[in-house]
């Protein structure tokens, strides 16, 4: 899993059948060594632009969508609480 921000929506009229009804977004991963890294990800959760969220990857992500034939890679599957920092980072 990794943390990430969402920073924008992504809108496709053209795409796989099976990604119909999939709320996609853009996020940009925060810490680690993947910082600044930028995913599409499927939002289950109703997070919005803006949110720090946690994100899986993989398989499980697919797992999240109950669906292993899904051309999914990655899912947010929570919302990050505004207080918690992370230590040195701020919200």
């Amino acid at each position: 899993m990794v943390t990430a921000r969402l920073i924008d929506n992504i809108w496709a009229t053209r795409k796989a059948e099976t990604l119909n009804g999939c709320k996609l977004m853009l996020a940009q991963v925060i810490g680690g060594t993947r910082a600044g890294e930028q995913l599409v990800v499927v939002d289950t959760i109703s997070a919005g632009i803006g949110d720090r969220v946690i994100i899986t990857t993989g398989s499980s992500a697919r797992r999240m969508l109950k669906d292993d034939g899904i051309p999914v890679d990655a899912v947010v599957v929570g919302i990050i609480d505004e207080d918690c920092t992370f230590g040195q980072e701020q919200a």
